[in-house]
């Protein structure tokens, strides 16, 4: 089985979360996607005070809440890319949004302003008209993608994801 990666990076506010949203709307049409988000400040709520899931993943135990339409996985231990890769049975695509220190394809999304120090873990940028390129010095193996156009995004992620 084929199985591809690519990851998004960017600023908070840049739409990494939106962009991986539309792509994933779209690709699951015909793929099979998955999706890791990194939560580098260890903010997100996943569950409510009170709730059993909520309790047993307090332990600090593994957990899985499994019903008839899905099953969640809580872990209060850090996985590598690989763990969590097999983790998912099966996939067509993988859609990372942050780690950027990961050995993937990457997609830097930037509004209103790039910050160059994306730019050195990034193979391709997408951006909207908020960016004046005559502003900046993009490096010549960078590729720009227009941040709404789907199709030009999903075309460069065919051409460029890796295997996994």
């Amino acid at each position: 089985m084929k199985r591809f990666a690519v990851a998004f990076t960017g600023p908070s506010g840049s739409g990494k979360t939106t962009l991986v949203e539309k792509l994933s709307k779209i690709l699951i049409e015909t793929r099979e996607v998955a999706i890791i988000k990194h939560d580098p400040k260890d903010k997100a709520v996943f569950d409510k005070e009170g709730k059993d899931s909520y309790r047993f993943s307090k332990t600090g135990a593994e957990v899985v809440v499994a019903s008839s339409t899905r099953t969640t996985y809580f872990s209060k231990r850090n996985k590598e890319l690989d763990e969590i890769i097999r983790m998912f049975n099966h996939f067509d695509i993988l859609l990372v949004e942050g780690l950027k220190t990961l050995n993937l394809p990457r997609i830097a999304i930037f509004r209103n302003k790039i910050e160059e120090s994306y730019l050195s873990c990034s193979e391709a940028i997408a951006i909207d008209n908020t960016i004046d390129l005559n502003n900046y010095t993009i490096p010549n193996h960078i590729d720009i993608l227009d941040l709404n156009n789907t199709t030009q995004i999903i075309e460069w992620i065919d051409k460029n994801a890796k295997s996994v």
